[in-house]
Order: C-alpha cells, then structure tokens, then sequence
C-alpha cells in the first residue's frame, strides 16, 4: 500500500450510517466492527496525532484493549463479513502497533508520511553494509577493518589473538556509545517535531532527523560486524 495514498476522509458507517474516522475500528455510534480502509494512517488507529513523543504504555494499554474487542470469539455468531473484518483490522492494529513503539520505525514511518523516502533495504534493522561512511567515522572505520581482517584471518587459522580481541571490544563499546548519542539526538528532534508551528520548523526537524537515523544505521552496521566477528 503506498504511503501517499492514506486516508484523511471520514467514512459512514456500513450498519447505522453515522461518520467514522478514518483508521477507527468501530463505530463511534453502534459499535459496529468496519471494513479496513485501503489506506491508514498508523497514529490515526491509535486515535494519535502525528508526535513521536509518545507514551508507550498508554500505547501498550490502547493496543490490548482493542485486540480484546477485535477478537475471533467476539464475533463467533456475527456475519462472515464481520469475521472478515475483525481479522482485518486485528492484522493492521498489529502492524501499527508493532510500527508505533519502536523510536526508530515509528521515526521512520512519520517520515515516509511526510513524503520522505526512505531508499528500499535502508529501514531499521536492513541497512546495507555498503552504507556511505559518515565523514567523521572515516578513520576509525579504516583502523576497525583492518582489525576486523586480523581476527578473520586470525580465526581461519584456528587462532585467536588477544590483541586484536581486545581493541575490538573497546571499539564496539565506543560504537554503543555512539549508538545511545545517536538515540538522544533522534530524541531531540522529535521535540522540535512536536512544537514546530510552521513548515519552516518542520522541515529542519526531518531533514535533522533523516541524517541522524542514517548514522545510527551506519552505527548499527558497525556494531553487528564487530559482534560477528568476535563471537565466530
């Protein structure tokens, strides 16, 4: 489903016809369970604003509380096409959910709302290892590859090098470090997000925003390499 097609418009309720919001599970009026849009946005299932400062246990509580109405058992005797749409709309609560709570995917995904394309294969937890170095990390990561290279070669010979063990250590702790900077700067930046009052504001927060997470991904990389290589 493409980001760009998310529905803003309220629809009528299939039972009783009053107005249901868009990305609401029920009627406001009847109860009734509805038919998923074909395009919703995650925050307006949570009946949210577009914020990144969320509370995630009201989040948690909204979620559970939903699930629970939307259960199979809840509509045992309804209509199949209530069945239907209670499996429907419990698979897109998931989705939001599970999209919602991370800092990093909901960060993310209020930036593909926003129009910013996030490139295929870049998204947490998919970054590619040929991901363009930040120019700050430029020597350490040369000093890191090398090290990485030792220990590789070190361990195709069935041998292990203490040195090189423990200057790989320091720098995923030093890595780690950076990772916690990268999540406080992300953090920062979603309050200049939540209390823009213009497009102006707005646009500086993405574009702050889009170069820190691509850092953090970089980091990330890094610090996966490291662990792979030292528990081989």
């Amino acid at each position: 489903m493409p980001i760009a097609e998310i529905q803003s418009v309220s629809a009528a309720c299939w039972a009783c016809g009053a107005s249901v919001a868009p990305g609401q599970s029920f009627c406001p009026s009847c109860g009734k369970v509805q038919p998923p849009a074909s395009g919703v946005d995650y925050f307006a299932v949570f009946s949210l604003p577009r914020k990144l400062h969320l509370d995630t246990s009201a989040l948690e509580r909204a979620f559970y509380k939903l699930s629970r109405r939307l259960h199979p058992d809840v509509y045992a005797q309804a209509s199949l096409d209530e069945q239907q749409w209670s499996l429907e709309q419990t698979s897109l609560l998931n989705d939001a959910y599970r999209t919602l709570k991370n800092p990093v995917t909901r960060t993310e995904y209020l930036l593909k709302l926003e129009g910013v394309e996030i490139e295929a294969g870049r998204s947490e937890g998919n970054a590619p290892k040929d991901s363009r170095i930040p120019p700050d990390l430029l020597e350490e990561v040369f000093e890191l590859n090398m090290q990485l290279e030792e220990m590789r070669m070190a361990k195709k010979m069935g041998e292990d090098d203490p040195q090189t063990r423990a200057d790989l250590e320091k720098a995923r702790v030093q890595f780690e470090a950076q990772l916690a900077e990268s999540d406080a700067q992300l953090a920062a930046q979603w309050t200049k997000w939540d209390a823009a009052q213009d497009a102006a504001g707005q646009q500086q927060a993405k574009d702050a925003m889009v170069a820190v997470l691509d850092r953090r991904r970089y980091l990330r990389n890094l610090v996966r390499d490291v662990h792979d290589v030292l528990e081989a």
